[in-house]
């Protein structure tokens, strides 16, 4: 995925403590993150390991940009 480096090169564990809404976007999809014990895949490798393909990844991509956007526009 394509994201910010400020999200996609953090652990998902700790972007979604900082980010409930992207675990749900994730959860929407079928990728498991916010029940995950482990935690430490980097965001921008999540979709890839969970093998949904291109269509898919580029979906949450999306939507994942889109959230951010709407945060920039808050601010």
């Amino acid at each position: 995925m394509n994201l910010p480096p400020e999200i996609g090169e953090k652990a998902i564990n700790k972007v979604m403590e900082q980010h409930p809404a992207i675990g749900k976007i994730l959860a929407k999809h079928d990728i498991g993150c916010t029940t995950c014990g482990v935690g430490i895949c980097l965001v921008k490798d999540v979709v890839g390991i969970h093998a949904l393909g291109d269509e898919a990844e580029a979906q949450v991509e999306r939507e994942i940009i889109a959230y951010l956007n709407q945060l920039a526009v808050a601010v």
